[in-house]
């Protein structure tokens, strides 16, 4: 079965990458992730546009802008102009970072939220042109909570301290970070919107789809939260995926955004048998009911049914994002 990962920061520049994506016959969405107001960025966003022209079959990009210049009149103008340059070279849709909400403050020394009316415009034209835009908004619940061992997200935030927001009560809590989240999607009904990670939300599938009951524009990815999904009942997850079947969207979130090219040979052939390995493990959670491990952890998979199967791996990709 073709799949397609909407989610994932791959630079795959070397032969041998298009020859790992054909036999596993897999396309790449990749996503660009703003984090400066410097435009460094755009490095990242020639890189997967090549890719995508090169190579239209095995991939897809996705754009983002840069941060706020709050003593910049013209900074929503530019942003939408430059929308519409990355729109034009083939970009299918728009993504928002955590650094909104959780780094990036205004003027005041507030921090800026996703639902300020800073981004309104930002919104409205992306409506307009019918773009699907990607959000990252907050981080999991373990972020506010203390390092435990026995949690998914452990390594990162002892090994990322700035990004753990635990006894920092002058940071957004997640709860707030979530509200304006909603807000958002609340308030642009037409905006096609993806949650990306689960929409941070991925300690409880439940409430992940009270988002989905509650908001039909929409839609989750689940990459780089498949382990979260192992801690929680795998009877439950299965309905969950069975119930939204149209509202979840295959991805994984790998991260490579060095050339291939560039890397030696026993390099690059470590990291494409680390890819391939990824996307192996994680085809068996969903597709089979037999018990595995997966990152050290033995879990149970889903044997998600073949239909559920094909509008996870590509029905929904297709649909969330037009153009792939």
């Amino acid at each position: 079965m073709q799949k397609i990962d909407a989610h994932i920061h791959f630079y795959g520049d070397h032969p041998e990458c298009l020859q790992l994506l054909e036999r596993l016959d897999v396309k790449l969405l990749n996503i660009c992730v703003p984090t400066d107001n410097q435009g460094r960025w755009r490095e990242q966003a020639e890189v997967y546009q090549k890719l995508a022209t090169t190579a239209p079959d095995r991939f897809a990009w996705c754009t983002g802008f840069d941060l706020p210049r709050f003593d910049d009149p013209d900074y929503v103008d530019k942003v939408i102009d430059g929308l519409k340059q990355d729109f034009a070279a083939g970009a299918i849709a728009c993504k928002i970072w955590k650094n909104i909400g959780m780094e990036v403050r205004k003027p005041s020394g507030e921090f800026l939220l996703i639902d300020d009316p800073l981004f309104d415009p930002i919104y409205e034209y992306l409506t307009k042109e019918d773009i699907t835009l990607l959000l990252h908004m907050a981080e999991p619940l373990a972020c506010w909570q203390p390092l435990n061992e026995n949690q998914p997200h452990y390594r990162y935030y002892r090994d990322h301290p700035e990004w753990h927001m635990y006894n920092k009560p002058e940071y957004p809590s997640h709860q707030t970070l979530i509200d304006a989240r909603d807000r958002v999607v609340a308030k642009y009904p037409q905006l096609r919107v993806v949650g990306a990670h689960l929409a941070s939300l991925e300690y409880d599938v439940a409430e992940v789809a009270k988002r989905l009951e509650r908001y039909p524009n929409f839609a989750v990815d689940p990459s780089a939260r498949l382990m979260d999904l192992t801690y929680q009942d795998p009877q439950v997850v299965r309905q969950f995926f069975q119930d939204y079947a149209d509202r979840i969207l295959f991805g994984t979130d790998i991260v490579r955004q060095q050339s291939f090219a560039a890397l030696a040979e026993t390099e690059r052939q470590a990291w494409l048998a680390q890819t391939e390995e990824r996307y192996r493990s994680d085809f068996a959670y969903y597709e089979t009911s037999e018990r595995m491990t997966i990152r050290g952890r033995e879990v149970q998979g889903l044997g998600l049914p073949a239909d559920v199967l094909e509008k996870f791996y590509v029905t929904n990709a297709q649909t969330w994002y037009p153009g792939l």
